[in-house]
């Protein structure tokens, strides 16, 4: 059958397989068997799944004394009112095996390409140096990359950059990199990042990204798991974790340095500049020989992604996973190509995530876009100078780097003079009744009203000025879910902000929110060239998002059972999330059907929404959970919105400045959590309870209203044991490092 985009009706029921393409040729190798705006903090991808169960959110806290204490005291006193309602579990999707040539958990593997007869699911496969030789041959003379030297602003351009990854190719080889064996790169984005990752992929080996907050035991874990033989370090800080485990790692063979001088000699440790001379005057005979027995349809990069509990899997994608979502992904956007105007991004979201590497190197190469670095301390506050100074046309962000901009501006504008403040409340009443009208009408306006164009000249364009979005044309945000608060503020300012969504194992998106196509807290439509089924819908069409389309992956690395378990008898991909389509085709999310609470009555309660609803309601709450699996009643934990400490992750006592506003305005003089926590603030704790009642007035039952909750003494965190890096994933890691 075509593989094309289908109604969501349509793909309700099974499907015959869409046609498939085997590369029948042998594989080759062996194969081992913002105080200022300045300090905006500015979060793709896709909101990435875990495997965290409802129960094993509860364990997870039970881990922790504190809050272990606080939910028995929540729960010791039943509330008089609920509700027993029999309901059951959803049914998961029939498992089977999955037929081998769909999937793979073998490195040396290959797979069938989920190809179709027309469209953009036909798009002829190519390998990763197919697509970039294309990019070279088309914007050759076009800047590729740029980043600061000190105060100078450095650029390669497409021909440079693919012979910089063809040297660094070449000394991979010289080396001792095997085919099929890991080249882990530990670092923040730059130059270097992005030509070990592509020159791995073309000497045969694995790029494989490692989370620059990794523990040196996490580092040797994946470096054993992908059998990496060398690995890239961005400074001496992350060449110590290497250095702590390096007797563990038996196919380890080199270390290189790509930032700062070497402290210290060692044998097989090399600095950028020793290691790309290595393979300078190498001849091209061996590496051209690899190059050519790659296939489209083998793996070239490794994801690590993980839930809660257990060690992290080796998403397997291929080398067509990568090109084709570029394409697709690119097209479907309608980035220009830099024959007519070039795209500029900036990359600063940690590339260890699918979400980063797909914007920021496979589709902007796709289009000949240009990719600036922005400076190691992005996440802390110097992110919005490169913004100003790059101008980016498109911009990638996690919900965190929307509300810390949103937060800041808020700050800002409350100290602004009353003129100002006026101005700022008119214009933005305007920009939000103009642009919901222009989402609700697609996009297309008869007629631009004469005030929208009058609070453009006086306050959008100076927004978007102070920001470094004055050219951006593409706001997105996904890897977790964004509040409506957060999407009506800058989308009354003229700053649409666009919901994407995916995972890790779909190599990023599955569906886009586009300017003539989105709704608020929709996650888009989907890209042509995939499909969605919505698995076991109830009542109200809510059901399990399963994928289909080339973007779905190989398999996990060594892992058939899990690979078996994410992929069903016919190959559609398991998101793990609760879902639905509105009558237009857009898609929501709803919850995750593992974390779904079962109560003592029997009623199934997707928490997110309420947790959301919550939120949105109590501006000073910063995260909510809520509790109640296998309990007759819900109680929820909250925390307040606090500073947190720069190089550690960790929450502190003082509230943010967007905190201590909300508490002014509600009457209260607190600037600590201590002051809040435990009820200490009545005023607080009234207003708290004001929302919380507002959330209960819409809840579908009685089983579905807050029954009790309490404020926590600090937020949660990663480093403080609350967060994982499941579901989120790069929501979670940026929020550690902001």
């Amino acid at each position: 059958m075509h593989l094309t985009v289908c109604e969501p009706t349509a793909m309700s029921t099974a499907m015959d397989p869409p046609r498939e393409v085997s590369y029948l040729q042998s594989s080759c190798g062996t194969g081992d068997s913002v105080a200022s705006l300045d300090d905006v903090a500015v979060d793709f991808i896709a909101n990435e799944s875990s495997e965290e169960s409802a129960g094993e959110r509860e364990e997870e806290i039970g881990a922790n004394t504190e809050l272990t204490n606080k939910l028995t005291d929540i729960l010791t006193e039943q509330p008089t009112h609920t509700e027993t309602v029999s309901a059951q579990r959803p049914d998961s999707l029939s498992l089977a095996v999955a037929e081998p040539e769909r999937w793979t958990s073998r490195g040396d593997g290959e797979v069938n390409l989920r190809m179709g007869e027309s469209g953009f699911a036909a798009e002829p496969p190519v390998t990763v140096d197919q697509m970039f030789k294309t990019a070279v041959e088309r914007f050759g003379s076009y800047t590729a990359l740029g980043w600061k030297e000190g105060e100078q602003m450095k650029t390669m351009n497409y021909q440079e950059y693919y012979q910089a990854c063809r040297t660094a190719a070449k000394s991979f080889l010289k080396l001792g990199l095997e085919r099929y064996h890991g080249v882990g790169i530990l670092g923040f984005n730059s130059a270097e990042w992005f030509i070990s990752d592509i020159a791995a992929i073309m000497a045969g080996g694995f790029a494989v990204g490692i989370y620059t907050t990794n523990s040196p035991e996490a580092c040797q874990y994946l470096a054993e798991n992908c059998k990496a033989n060398i690995i890239v370090v961005e400074n001496h800080k992350q060449l110590q974790k290497i250095l702590q485990v390096q007797d563990k790692l038996p196919h380890m063979k080199a270390i290189i340095q790509y930032k700062d001088a070497l402290k210290e000699k060692r044998p097989n440790l090399y600095t950028w500049a020793e290691f790309m001379e290595l393979g300078r005057d190498e001849s091209n005979t061996q590496l051209d020989d690899i190059i050519a027995t790659q296939k489209p349809n083998q793996c070239c990069t490794l994801i690590y992604t993980s839930g809660t509990t257990g060690q992290p899997k080796g998403v397997m994608l291929s080398h067509d996973n990568l090109t084709w979502t570029a394409f697709a992904v690119g097209r479907h956007v309608q980035l220009t190509e830099a024959t007519k105007s070039q795209e500029i991004v900036v990359s600063y979201l940690p590339l260890s995530h699918i979400a980063a590497q797909m914007v920021d190197i496979w589709v902007t190469m796709k289009v000949g876009g240009a990719t600036y670095f922005a400076q190691p301390d992005a996440l802390k506050g110097s992110l919005v100078n490169t913004m100003r100074e790059v101008r980016p046309t498109a911009f990638m962000g996690v919900p965190r780097v929307w509300e810390k901009m949103q937060e800041k501006m808020k700050s800002v504008g409350a100290k602004s003079s009353t003129v100002r403040r006026k101005v700022a409340v008119w214009a933005k009443g305007v920009g939000l009744k103009t642009n919901l009208s222009k989402m609700n009408q697609n996009g297309a306006m008869a007629r631009t009203p004469v005030n929208y164009r009058l609070a453009k000249k006086l306050v959008f364009r100076k927004v978007r000025t102070a920001l470094g979005l004055d050219r951006c044309t593409k706001c997105y945000t996904g890897a977790a879910p964004i509040t409506k608060d957060t999407l009506e503020f800058f989308l009354s300012l003229d700053i649409p902000v666009y919901e994407l969504y995916g995972m890790s194992e779909s190599t990023g998106p599955h569906t886009i929110s586009l300017p003539n196509a989105f709704r608020l807290t929709s996650v888009g439509k989907l890209i042509p060239g995939c499909e969605t089924k919505i698995h076991s819908p109830d009542q109200e069409g809510n059901g399990e998002i399963c994928f289909w389309g080339r973007h779905v992956f190989m398999g996990y690395l060594n892992q058939a059972d899990k690979t078996e378990d994410a992929l069903d008898a016919e190959g559609w991909l398991r998101s793990g999330d609760l879902g639905k389509h509105d009558d237009n085709g857009f898609l929501f999310v709803t919850g995750r059907i593992k974390e779904l609470i079962i109560t003592a009555g029997g009623e199934n309660i997707p928490p997110v929404p309420i947790e959301d609803a919550v939120k949105e309601a109590v501006s000073l709450v910063s995260n909510a959970m809520l509790i109640g699996d296998k309990r007759k009643f819900l109680a929820m934990l909250l925390t307040i919105k606090c500073q947190v400490n720069g190089d550690t992750g960790a929450p502190e006592d003082e509230l943010t400045p967007e905190a201590v506003e909300l508490c002014r305005k509600l009457g209260s003089n607190a600037t600590r959590v201590s002051e809040i926590a435990g009820g200490r603030d009545r005023v607080i704790h009234a207003a708290i309870q004001e929302g919380i009642n507002r959330v209960n007035e819409n809840a579908t039952s009685n089983a579905q209203r807050i029954q009790k909750w309490i404020i926590l003494d600090q937020d949660f965190s990663i480093t403080g044991g609350e967060l994982g890096e499941g579901r989120g994933g790069l929501e979670k890691t940026v929020c550690m490092l902001v």
